[in-house]
């Protein structure tokens, strides 16, 4: 087991890049849920100030052919 551990002397390496691999994934998973975060609150900001939700009409109520 210690010997896959060690990989022949390139463990530091290895290892180093699953670490920094790992961050970087760990980054983007926190940076996309602060981002979808933020949308939320700039949408809800944006329905209060327009009177509440916008809503398009449907293609029924429109007089529109599908």
């Amino acid at each position: 087991m210690a010997e896959f551990f060690h990989m022949g002397g390139y463990a530091f390496f290895v290892w180093s890049s699953y670490a920094a691999a790992f961050l970087v994934v760990a980054a983007l998973v926190w940076q996309s849920v602060a981002d979808y975060r933020r949308q939320v609150r700039l949408a809800e900001e944006l329905e209060k100030a327009a009177g509440g939700r916008v809503r398009r009409p449907s293609r029924a109520e429109s007089g529109e052919k599908p």
